[in-house]
């Protein structure tokens, strides 16, 4: 899964990793995995050079946060395939190529989301113990901005 990751979340071609990182975020928060939101919303703060309140917002009302149009009807899609992917509609895909999506930025888009549904179902269903000290997510947020998802788990020591 860790690969599966590396592709979805650090690809340069298209969105942004920082863009990548707060679809991941913002699925995970509206699937209620307290780990996911809260890893890749630090991920996606180191991209954002710290910018917390930013991803805060996309969490909470991502109209209102100063991102993209293009990035809002992004994470709108996104929404929708959380819920279940027949409710994207042909609009929301318009809406999204008006500003300024291509088929690839909405493809990435809609399999980020549904990996992290998948992701997140994962997670939880394991009843994995997620670390409440926040303290420790930037350490690895940081960790992962550097070196990428996976192999550097195995060689490096992790944070307490």
């Amino acid at each position: 899964m860790s690969e599966l990751a590396e592709i979805l979340l650090r690809s340069s071609d298209g969105l942004a990793p920082a863009e990548r990182e707060l679809i991941a975020t913002y699925v995970s928060y509206l699937n209620d995995c307290f780990y996911c939101h809260h890893s890749h919303g630090e991920i996606a703060c180191i991209y954002l050079e710290g910018d917390r309140e930013l991803v805060d917002q996309v969490r909470k009302d991502f109209n209102k946060a100063a991102i993209s149009e293009k990035l809002k009807s992004l994470l709108a899609i996104a929404a929708k395939v959380q819920q279940g992917g027949k409710f994207v509609t042909e609009g929301d895909i318009e809406k999204a190529k008006q500003n300024g999506a291509t088929d690839i930025d909405i493809h990435d888009t809609v399999l980020i989301a549904a990996a992290f549904c998948m992701f997140n179902r994962y997670v939880d269903g394991l009843s994995t113990t997620a670390p409440t000290d926040m303290s420790s997510y930037p350490l690895r947020a940081k960790q992962i901005a550097e070196n990428g998802y996976g192999s550097h788990i195995y060689t490096q020591k992790q944070p307490a």
